[in-house]
């Protein structure tokens, strides 16, 4: 890619984060002649970037806050299998972002979101190329479509606000009965009888071994990659900013925060106040299971997924709202055992391998993604929920577009910090 700016072409800019979503936005800098430096404290895709679902949405595009979900909380908090849990002792801290979370679920915000979340998802399948390259693409990811199911139902779901998105949005979905299903997925349980499949939708193989593949293009494009701690950030008499971090400080012209769930921590003492928290998820990945699936399961009864990765079967979901610094829970993980084979009854396997991540969400749905206004140079790309693994390509495109003065791809109006001032 050509250099857009021979102003912007001289400036160095710090990323801190190296996951899918800070990655992305330090390659598109890159080809934009930017020096970049990523600064993690780990190895990248030690966080969210690995452990979650692997599942790629090009055709999903719903915010998780929907009209009348107030409802269900109750329900979900009261089942030990339930896909919602909050830790007593930190409910009085993320109440104001829960009740914020529950205002936004409105019938005209999610049509909205879904229009935003669509821009950065449709084109997810052809942004990971265009980053990784082919032949990584080729080898970590499948475009083979994703089935939803329905356990207990002895009559098709009724047309739902997900279903009108799809209408609106122009996705295309199969309804799927009891013997295709069985098709698709021998040996699932006789509960199962109804089913959605979405096409346009896909996975990786392997979230972790994608990010790095997608660190090393950026490495092998002279980009830099620091392993240490930011610490702290601060613009200094010089008008550059100083990246601290548990090792040294750092200059740079510019500055972007793309730590997921942390990034708060590094914004807060500048007074940037955007409202962040982590949804808790949980996997457990099977070993050498007797189930391989052909396409990724989404159980809209339970709200979980299922996918088969090189490494075996992942089960990934709930939510869990209990902040960045509590241990996990390790029923929360154990019950997603109970779950999977309840949908598989004779799944058997080796061993398991328990993980927890921290999900970065707002309570709008949308991330955030844009310079920040009153401080000059300092941009954030951040607080993808969900759903950062398929948003990362463009996010990133529209960061790096924002920086060097592009005419953007997308709108970038819905992802503006500036909406939480």
């Amino acid at each position: 890619m050509s250099v857009q700016s021979s102003h912007y072409a001289e400036q160095t800019v710090f990323i801190i984060g190296a996951g899918a979503v800070g990655l992305s936005a330090a390659i598109q800098l890159r080809r934009r002649g930017l020096a970049v430096t990523v600064v993690e404290e780990g190895q990248p895709a030690a966080g969210a970037s690995y452990g979650n679902s692997g599942m790629l949405v090009a055709d999903t595009a719903m915010p998780t806050s929907q009209p009348g979900m107030i409802w269900k909380v109750p329900g979900w908090l009261a089942d030990p299998l339930g896909p919602l849990t909050v830790k007593a002792r930190y409910l009085p801290r993320a109440l104001p972002w829960l009740l914020r979370y529950l205002r936004s679920g409105t019938r005209s915000h999610v049509f909205h979101a879904s229009r935003a979340l669509r821009a950065l998802h449709r084109s997810t399948f052809e942004g990971w190329r265009e980053n990784v390259g082919a032949n990584a693409m080729d080898r970590l990811t499948r475009r083979d479509g994703q089935v939803y199911l329905w356990e207990g139902l002895t009559e098709p779901p009724p047309r739902s606000l997900e279903d009108e998105v799809r209408t609106f949005l122009g996705i295309e979905a199969e309804a799927l009965g009891a013997d295709q299903i069985r098709q698709f997925f021998p040996g699932i349980s006789s509960d199962v009888s109804y089913g959605l499949l979405i096409r346009g939708n896909g996975h990786t193989v392997n979230p972790g071994a994608l990010i790095r593949a997608l660190a090393s293009q950026f490495l092998s494009e002279g980009g830099e990659l620091v392993q240490e701690r930011a610490v702290k950030l601060w613009r200094n008499e010089t008008g550059r900013w100083t990246v601290m971090t548990n090792l040294n400080n750092y200059q740079a012209d510019l500055v972007v925060v793309a730590a997921g769930a942390w990034s708060t921590r590094l914004l807060e003492p500048l007074g940037v106040k955007i409202p962040l928290e982590s949804e808790r998820g949980y996997h457990v990945m099977l070993r050498n299971p007797s189930v391989r699936l052909g396409m990724p399961i989404l159980n809209k009864t339970s709200y979980f997924g299922v996918s088969s990765m090189s490494e075996g079967l992942r089960v990934s979901g709930t939510v869990e709202i209990g902040g960045l610094d509590a241990p996990p829970s390790l029923q929360r993980a154990e019950n997603l055992i109970k779950l999977v084979t309840r949908l598989f009854p004779q799944l058997t396997y080796d061993e398991t391998a328990y993980w927890m991540g921290h999900r970065p969400s707002t309570p709008d749905g949308l991330p955030v993604i844009g310079p920040i206004n009153d401080h000059q140079g300092l941009h954030v790309c951040f607080g993808h929920g969900h759903s950062g693994l398929t948003g990362a390509p463009m996010s990133g495109r529209l960061l790096a577009q924002l920086v060097t003065g592009e005419k953007p791809a997308i709108d970038p109006t819905p992802y503006a910090p500036a909406r939480f001032a």
